[in-house]
């Protein structure tokens, strides 16, 4: 160890191997050289400890991976705020060269002494400083310490409790110590040479502080409260009590004991205590809150397993009996007697009370009345006072003077708590009272009977029909001789009752259809007045009974039926209600109709119509007869429209007129007719004056009236004709022709002139459409049937230019507007070829591809067949 501390505090130099292991000691530092007034110590490495006495220890493993390693040690005096530093340095050792094994020396090393550890008695009288232990060295002679305590109190300071001779070794303390404070000390003991050299590790030292029963049992409360209900068993758990002790844990100074010292009341004991565990328990088999409500334990807890010199502290117990339903209510009176005059409701008419030796205010204690007989008709009501637990007796309905002079009711008490027996005792009957309550008569107004009467009347009687009769009584005589009846105003004015005989009739027609009828009912209030002044009510329900008042009705009476004959549904509907609306019975009232139509049920509601044969396409305008379940019956007429169509879209607007009066032509058949009758007459007007301007002078070809109009009802280009007029041309080109160039240079031109088909063949340098398509060798491959449309327009298209061009100029050499017209092209061939090309086959069998045709081809395919 090399001290370099001076007034500079100049850094250290410690030489230690590469690898160090916990609580090693790598040196010591004189920090009293360098700071002599040091009161804190601290490093800047937490892998490092300071101890007082300047000793380097290590707090974990540490590795010199780089060969040094660094760091602070910090001196501090916090009085005068001065501080000063010590820089230490560790440096790796240098590694001694090893021998071989053969080579290996044994040495010798020292066995280290281990004192066991030393023990003090906790509050020694001495005398001290009291010798503890004694450390010696062989090598040093001077010793110093430094001690730490554990315990509690660690954080108060221990200094000078120990202290060591420095010449001896011995270890003395200094006063008497208390091992709740400090259970325990360790004195780190340091052997240096008069130079401050320690040649030997420092020795640990134990000192344990044996304990001394110095402290005495308390209470952890200062009073202890439980409560047990009464009547409980013998052996109920009423709770448990708890003490500690501050002496050491595990010893006789711990080991506590619990007794009862006292019990108030000063009667039979009534608890147990368990000396062990402090549980007391039940030990009186009959406790009884009525009789002690609750105790008072006077306990102790008593130090050295209860022996008689051990320390002891006492402690309260208060123990509340709770209360139980074991005493049943029972009634002052076991009679009572009252009056009350009639029909006054809602009112008190008694208090009743009753005693209970359970705890007021207890569920145990709230009386529960009940009437048990003579309240059959709910007239009477007793309810319970929550302030003096009396039973208050009420009428809630009007007692009747004339049909009970008196009521005799009887009364049964309860409580809200379900009632215990206690042990011992008897089972008790349930407490009863019979009060007697005397109606007294009073002048009572006239009384309707029944209070509520319905009158059912038909709808739509007449204004005046009665409907009944509605009379009241007056209760002291049972007749109604002077009683007057009326309607007060501000109701529903549908009837009127007569003033002397109650009679009821209508004074409106009810209709169930209009306003506020529709409802189909009114209640309605009449007023009976006597001789007296006295009045009395009743309500008259008038209910209205539905009637057959409406016929019923076809819904839709207008239908298209397309040629699949699909059947039409009728459906009826009927405002009246049940019974005099659905089912109904369809019947069609036309005789000549009837042989052509026929109705089949479908539902209650609903028909279908069908045609009975294969019927002409018209419009027929059937009548049908609807009868409702009340036999009331309704004409309706169904017009069916019998088209040609696939759907019913198609005929909208269309319709055809048959001879018989039932079958006529449609708006838009009408309108139709008128345009075109318009259209022809425009054309003709048209032609007319067209032909008209045929005087004037115009410069046309020869062929331009010939063949002008032509009629052809094929695809194809027809039979052949040998025309003059369509003559092969050669080198056209230069006189302006329009043509069409093949193989060898060919033209076609149509003018006025030698006649070739179409079909006709090369030969003499004519050419026709129809001819050959020439290969590259001049070799010609024919086609009699087809062309493609590249082939027919490049044919026409030159030779219609021309005629255009010629044909319907004026003198001015201008075309007419109406003459070049431009048309939509159609598009190219078919998959199904031409109708002319299929024409000139006479072979049936060549014919079944008609049979996959479109149903609007089928006419067409008929008439192909038969020519």
């Amino acid at each position: 160890v090399l001290s370099l501390c001076g007034e500079a505090c100049k850094p250290v130099v410690f030489h230690v191997p590469s690898e160090l292991e916990a609580d090693t000691l790598v040196g010591r530092v004189d920090v009293r050289e360098c700071f002599q007034s040091a009161e804190f110590i601290s490093s800047s490495d937490e892998n490092f400890k300071i101890l007082e006495d300047g000793s380097v220890y290590t707090t974990s493993a540490v590795s010199l991976s780089a060969g040094k390693k660094t760091f602070t040690i910090s001196l501090k005096d916090i009085q005068d705020q001065v501080e000063k530093k010590i820089h230490v340095i560790l440096m790796e050792e240098e590694k001694k060269k090893t021998r071989h094994a053969r080579d290996t020396i044994l040495k010798r090393t020292k066995r280290r002494w281990a004192p066991i550890p030393s023990h003090v008695l906790e509050n020694s009288l001495g005398p001290f400083p009291l010798q503890i232990q004694q450390v010696q060295s062989d090598t040093a002679q001077n010793y110093t310490i430094y001690y730490s305590a554990s315990g509690p109190g660690i954080d108060q300071d221990p200094k000078g409790l120990f202290y060591i001779e420095r010449e001896t070794g011995n270890i003395f303390a200094t006063r008497a110590i208390d091992r709740e404070q400090y259970p325990s000390f360790q004195i780190i003991c340091f052997a240096t040479t008069p130079d401050g050299y320690s040649p030997e590790v420092p020795l640990v030292h134990t000192i344990r502080v044996e304990d001394d029963n110095d402290n005495a049992p308390y209470f952890t409360q200062d009073v202890f409260q439980f409560s047990v209900p009464e009547n409980s068993k013998p052996g109920v758990v009423v709770g448990r009590l708890t003490a500690e002790d501050r002496d050491e844990p595990y010893t006789l100074h711990t080991t506590l004991k619990y007794r009862i010292v006292s019990q108030t009341p000063p009667i039979t004991p009534a608890f147990s205590l368990h000396g062990d565990t402090g549980v007391i328990s039940v030990l009186l088999p009959q406790l009884d809150r009525e009789l002690v409500p609750d105790y008072t334990l006077l306990v102790e807890v008593r130090d050295m397993a209860g022996q008689p010199f051990g320390l002891c502290t006492t402690g309260t117990v208060v123990i509340r009996i709770e209360d139980v339903n074991d005493n049943a209510p029972s009634f002052k009176q076991l009679q009572y007697e009252t009056r009350v005059e009639e029909n006054r409701v809602n009112v008190e008419i008694l208090r009743v009370s009753v005693v209970d030796l359970d705890e007021p205010g207890s569920p145990g204690s709230v009386a529960v009345y009940e009437i048990i007989k003579g309240n059959d008709d709910r007239s009477f009501e007793i309810t319970t006072d929550r302030n003096t637990n009396e039973g208050v007796l009420c009428v809630v309905k009007g007692l009747d003077y004339e049909s009970a002079k008196q009521r005799v009711l009887v009364i049964a008490v309860n409580n809200e708590a379900p009632y215990m027996l206690a042990p011992h005792s008897q089972q008790l009957s349930q407490s009863t009272s019979s009060v007697t309550v005397h109606v007294l008569d009073v002048d009572e107004g006239p009384v309707f009977k029944p209070c509520l009467l319905r009158l059912d009347v038909k709808e739509c009687e007449d204004i005046g029909t009665a409907i009944g009769r509605y009379v009241a009584e007056d209760p002291e005589t049972g007749n109604s001789e002077g009683i007057s009846y009326r309607i007060p105003p501000g109701q529903c004015n549908w009837i009127s009752i007569d003033e002397r005989s109650g009679e009821v009739r209508t004074v409106k027609v009810l209709d169930r259809d209009v306003g506020e009828m529709r409802r189909g009912q009114c209640n309605i209030t009449v007023l009976a007045i006597d001789r007296n002044g006295k009045t009395g009510t009743g309500t008259i329900q008038v209910y209205i009974q539905p009637g057959n008042k409406n016929f019923p009705r076809i819904i839709q009476t207008d239908y298209i039926m397309c040629r699949d004959r699909k059947p039409i549904c009728l459906t009826a509907q009927d405002d009246d209600e049940s019974p005099y609306s659905a089912p109904f019975a369809y019947r069609i009232t036309d005789r000549n109709m009837a042989s052509m139509w026929k109705i089949t049920r479908h539902n209650d509601n609903s028909v279908y119509l069908s045609p009975r044969n294969d019927i002409p396409f018209g419009t027929y305008t059937i009548p049908v007869s609807v009868t409702d379940n009340g036999g009331k019956a309704g004409e309706n007429f169904v017009t069916v429209n019998v088209c040609d169509c696939m759907t019913p879209s198609e005929c909208n607007g269309r319709t055809i007129g048959y001879a018989g009066g039932n079958i006529t032509l449609g708006l838009w058949a009408i309108l139709a007719m008128i345009l075109g009758s318009l259209l022809l007459l425009l054309i003709l007007i048209t032609i007319c004056g067209c032909c008209g301007t045929g005087v004037m002078e115009r410069h046309v070809t020869d062929d331009c009236a010939n063949h002008n109009l032509i009629i052809s009802n094929t695809e194809a280009p027809g039979e052949e004709v040998m025309d003059h007029n369509i003559i092969p041309l050669q080198n056209t080109c230069d006189q302006g022709g329009y043509g069409v160039k093949t193989g060898d240079q060919q033209t076609f031109e149509m003018v006025k002139g030698r006649g070739h088909t179409l079909e006709s063949v090369k030969g003499g340098g004519h050419q026709t459409l129809g001819s050959v398509k020439e290969g590259g060798g001049g070799q010609t491959v024919m086609d009699t049937c087809r062309y493609s449309y590249s082939e027919w327009r490049n044919f026409t298209h030159p030779r219609l230019g021309e005629k255009v061009h010629v044909c319907r100029q004026d003198e001015e050499q201008k075309h007419s507007e109406d003459y070049l017209l431009s048309y939509n092209y159609e598009g190219k061939g078919s998959l199904a070829g031409s109708v002319g090309c299929c024409s000139d086959q006479h072979e049936e069998e060549a014919l079944d591809f008609l049979d996959q045709l479109e149903p609007k081809f089928r006419t067409l395919a008929e008439t192909c067949v038969k020519r």
